[in-house]
């Protein structure tokens, strides 16, 4: 590899220029994650995107615009034109934005990065944000080299053609996995993209300057960027592993961002902290927990069941008890800062409602069920699974909490036998599409073991996918929202949380992110 990355440098391919070392670094950020990400080749990851989001650009951008809000902001691409027909996308290329090799962004470097990411050979774990493409399907299973629907039509211009309508589809193209490469960098790379700082390339207000493995991350400041000098000169990313370290590292003026996910026990000491109140930031989160119902499995086969199981639960005891009421209660599918959110139907508490409608179904005396939890998990569900088994007895719910490991877990789910769970999601991009979709279409229902075998959903969320008209879209949502929840009952929305960071009074211009990833941009923050 070093014999490989020496010739490149000497060709001319390696010519990464960081900020200058004459430059002292006063503003510097210092900021911690509990694992390290391994690459920055962001088409091999989904958890790990505080690198992505700093060292690339997209051709679009997602900021946060308010609290738990976003918008659809131009990025490498300064404008973009849709066809009539909904399936042709023409993106218009910033001129002069250079890779930090010192290369010029061209459309052909965005075509490389989708081909790339659609090449078997590559083993993207990201390619689904292109299944609408048309060719992907195609070019993902090898039966062809190129992809129609990616056209360089100049320099400047990128068309992408779409096999039908998707109305997600710029929404998609902000999110992390969709970050443009340079193809002159990264194509003699192959496999070995992203893993050091002389083999990594992006436009993004960052460059990757140091990587040590397990132990920290340095990004400098880019000079040339397009947007912009950051006000930041480096950004210092340690990997802290404990939870306890890190409040301790952050106390001691060690880090400046304290990132209440990673230690979600410490908010009480820190909203009570004389020092540190003032100092919380805090914004909603764009997800939401909720608790999953099979369908295929007796009782909750019969729709009078899954409606007592949903009242049964008392979410707000729930939100109180385990995450300090830092949140809000949801009852629809997607929840607040999703794009066509309007409050949905309340789910009613009221155990004695839900005796009366088991004793309806069959079930005068209660009925036995069984509750799943992974062993290998954040004790956090465990937390709630027992709450919740003790919640629905006063109802007739005899639960059983039945331990797998996460393995037998997925290999249930995706079987469609898996019991009752609970678990949360957060939102990708900003689209009702990314929580309809995933959850209740033919193909969601099944492999994530709900069995809602609605037609009618199943129709109305493939047409919502085409649709133009976004008023019209919504009220179709919408409409999908209460047929879901109050008819179906296939599910129980339980809540959205807030996402809480302590931060060192020398930051400034901190922005909680909307989508309530610990990840973010840290492009115009400052530090005094």
């Amino acid at each position: 590899m070093l014999n490989k990355v020496k010739f490149l440098m000497a060709t001319g391919l390696v010519t990464i220029a960081l900020a200058s070392n004459s430059l002292a670094a006063d503003h510097v950020l210092r900021i911690a994650y509990q694992e390290d990400p391994k690459t920055v080749d962001v088409q091999m990851t989904q958890d790990f995107y505080t690198l992505p989001l700093n060292v690339y650009d997209r051709l679009v951008e997602a900021e946060t615009s308010g609290p738990g809000q976003t918008q659809l902001v131009p990025g490498l691409a300064e404008r973009w034109d849709v066809s009539d027909d909904g399936k042709t996308y023409t993106f218009h290329l910033r001129q002069g934005v250079l890779f930090h090799n010192g290369e010029e962004l061209t459309a052909d470097d965005v075509v490389y990065t989708f081909d790339r990411m659609l090449d078997p050979k590559t083993k993207a774990l990201s390619t689904d944000i292109l299944n609408f493409v048309d060719g992907a399907t195609e070019r993902l299973e090898g039966t062809t080299t190129s992809v129609p629907g990616l056209q360089a039509v100049d320099k400047y211009t990128v068309k992408v053609v779409l096999k039908e309508p998707y109305a997600a589809f710029v929404a998609l193209l902000a999110s992390p996995g969709a970050s443009i490469y340079n193809r002159k960098f990264t194509e003699p790379l192959g496999d070995q993209y992203g893993l050091t700082p002389e083999t990594t390339n992006g436009t993004g207000p960052f460059v990757l300057k140091e990587y040590n493995l397990n132990d920290n991350q340095i990004l400098a400041a880019n000079e040339k960027y397009f947007k912009g000098r950051p006000k930041l000169d480096e950004i210092i990313i340690r990997v802290v592993a404990d939870s306890e370290t890190l409040r301790l590292l952050f106390e001691s003026g060690e880090l400046d961002v304290f990132d209440i996910d990673y230690a979600p026990t410490q908010l009480p000491y820190f909203i009570g902290s004389d020092q540190w109140k003032d100092q919380v930031r805090s914004g909603p989160r764009v997800g939401m927990y909720y608790y999953h119902i099979n369908q295929a499995l007796k009782p909750f086969d019969d729709v009078r069941v899954r409606k007592a199981f949903q009242m049964a639960i008392n979410r707000d005891e729930i939100l109180q008890k385990n995450f300090y009421g830092k949140g809000a209660i949801e009852n629809g599918v997607i929840p607040r800062g999703i794009s066509c959110y309007t409050a949905a139907t309340p789910i009613e508490y009221n155990p004695a409602k839900a005796k009366a409608l088991l004793a309806e179904a069959g079930y005068p005396d209660g009925v036995d069920i069984n509750l799943t939890q992974v062993s290998s998990w954040s004790s956090k569900w465990s937390d709630m699974n027992q709450i919740i088994q003790a919640q629905i007895k006063e109802a007739g719910f005899n639960a059983q909490i039945k331990t797998m490991d996460e393995s037998a877990y997925f290999a249930s789910r995706k079987a469609g036998t898996v019991d009752n769970y609970t678990q949360n999601w957060s939102a990708d991009f900003n689209d009702p599409d990314n929580f309809f979709y995933t959850f209740f279409s033919k193909s969601g229902t099944a492999v994530r073991g709900y069995n809602n075998n609605d037609e009618e959903v199943f129709a109305a969320l493939d047409k919502a996918r085409s649709m133009t008209n976004a008023e019209e879209r919504c009220a179709l949502y919408q409409k999908m929202t209460d047929r879901i929840v109050q008819e179906d009952a296939a599910w129980v929305p339980m809540f959205s949380l807030d996402h809480a960071y302590v931060v060192q009074p020398r930051v400034k211009n901190f922005v909680v992110p909307w989508n309530g990833w610990s990840d973010m941009s840290y492009y115009k923050m400052e530090v005094e």
